[in-house]
């Protein structure tokens, strides 16, 4: 067998979104299996939709997930005259013809095939005139009209189509545009493509592109089709689901690796295993685990997927992920090697599901008044613990060492004298630090914070306590 090639070809009309990027994955690691070679394709030929700013998107989307092409990017619209000479080819040899047919009765045709209950395809008006190219006319393939192409698909096993339920299917244009299923087919043949994976919803395109190969004398590629992707409620997967384009998972904060994992598993399984780094990935595809039902996508197991991958990561390498997410947040964090901005870092890494939300649970640290989430400031910020802060604040001040074992011996001291329970103190305090019901431990954060800034926090928490209760 020759050098296993695939391709993944979209086309620039919109950004990359999770059928397209599994798709990419799924050929970018049956490549990768086989030590072969992984192509991008851009099919440009929609020229009024395909921008410019969606190829760079692509790009970018790819990039970000790590799925490196070894050939390419490719643009249909560059390769027009290789398509021309195919389609003289073919025209010269009898296997296509021109048509002269005007779309407003091929529309008519269409409407009353389907009025009738009959199959909508090309009647084939045009098929023995012998006319050659000339204004408004289209290239059709002539398509056999008896017998069957079998799709031996590497997934779903053989699946029969008959000629009869084909037409001749338009190649080129009038303008000299291929039509998709001609320019795909003259790509990978040209290109050398062995196996094509795609969505299942182009199978019924494969019978077609087989017949091209075959009239123009060349072997077909390997075609496996990947059942599609659904929603939670089990219909097509769309936006109304709640997916998003994968460069808009990565801005909320999403990390590559978690993303692959996750499209991996979405109609692929290895055992039980759910946990695969990408070389494990690479050393385990292969197309017969490749489910023949639909996936569903459930956005709450790529979040808990997410999560693990955090907790993994390098604290370090975290902190830079996070950083630019913290000054979306008008944050301005110290330099990544800074030990107080390491610390903050994994006082959120286990309890944060996103570097967006890590971003947001890190805030308070490097902000210079914290703002208090005014339910948790009418709950705890109140006169009665006004005297139990002052003594802390006093006792503070007077604290040689502010690691967490001396603050938590103090606290229960405080606790014990005041005749409180601990948690009485520790939330009215984790409010005056942090503005929030919730955050990391207090004697981690307050020790991260450091001393001068607790005093000062605590300071303002009392002049909120005294204003409150004289306003």
């Amino acid at each position: 067998m020759s050098k296993v090639k695939t391709r993944f070809p979209p086309s620039p009309t919109g950004h990359l979104h999770l059928g397209g990027a599994r798709t990419a994955l799924f050929n970018w690691l049956f490549a990768k299996h086989h030590g072969g070679v992984f192509l991008l394709r851009f099919e440009d030929t929609d020229r009024e939709r395909s921008k410019q700013e969606y190829v760079d998107s692509i790009k970018e989307a790819l990039e970000w997930l790590e799925l490196f092409w070894d050939e390419g990017p490719y643009f249909q619209t560059q390769r027009l005259e290789v398509y021309a000479s195919y389609a003289r080819k073919l025209f010269e040899e009898g296997k296509a013809y021109y048509c002269e047919c005007p779309p407003e009765l091929l529309d008519k045709k269409r409407k009353q095939a389907l009025a009738e209950g009959r199959k909508p395809k090309y009647d084939g008006t045009c098929r023995e005139k012998g006319l050659g190219p000339g204004p408004g006319r289209v290239l059709r393939f002539k398509c056999p009209q008896v017998g069957t192409t079998v799709v031996e698909d590497l997934i779903r096993g053989p699946v029969v189509f008959d000629h009869q339920e084909l037409d001749d299917f338009v190649l080129m244009r009038p303008d000299g545009v291929p039509t998709y299923q001609f320019a795909v087919v003259i790509d990978d043949l040209t290109m050398g493509i062995t196996h094509v994976i795609r969505g299942d919803d182009h199978l019924s395109n494969t019978p077609k592109q087989i017949l091209l190969f075959e009239a123009l004398g060349a072997t077909p590629p390997k075609y496996a089709h990947v059942p599609m992707i659904l929603g939670p409620d089990g219909t097509r997967l769309s936006k109304r689901h709640g997916a998003l384009s994968i460069l808009a998972y990565r801005d909320e904060g999403y990390l590559p690796q978690a993303m692959r994992n996750y499209l991996v598993r979405l109609g692929w399984s290895y055992g039980d295993q759910e946990i695969f780094t990408l070389d494990e990935m690479i050393e385990k595809f292969d197309l017969s685990r490749v489910s023949k039902s639909p996936a569903r996508f459930d956005p709450d197991k790529l979040l808990a997927l997410n999560a693990h991958y955090i907790r993994q990561e390098d604290t370090t390498r975290l902190a830079e992920m996070v950083r630019p997410f913290l000054e979306k947040l008008g944050v301005t964090p110290p330099p990544t090697e800074d030990p107080k901005f390491l610390k903050a870092v994994e006082s959120v890494k286990p309890r944060a599901r996103t570097l967006k939300e890590m971003a947001e649970m890190m805030r308070f640290y490097f902000v210079p008044e914290v703002e208090y989430e005014e339910k948790a400031a009418r709950k705890f910020l109140t006169p009665e613990i006004a005297p139990a802060l002052k003594e802390l604040t006093k006792r503070l001040e007077a604290l040689p060492s502010f690691e967490e074992d001396s603050l938590e011996k103090l606290f229960r001291d405080l606790a014990a004298e005041f005749q409180l329970k601990l948690k009485h103190i520790a939330q009215p305090v984790r409010v005056a630090l942090t503005g929030r019901t919730v955050s990391p431990g207090l004697f981690e954060i307050m020790d991260i914070l450091g001393k001068e800034t607790v005093l000062k926090r605590l300071r303002k928490a009392l002049e909120y306590i005294e204003e409150a209760q004289n306003g």
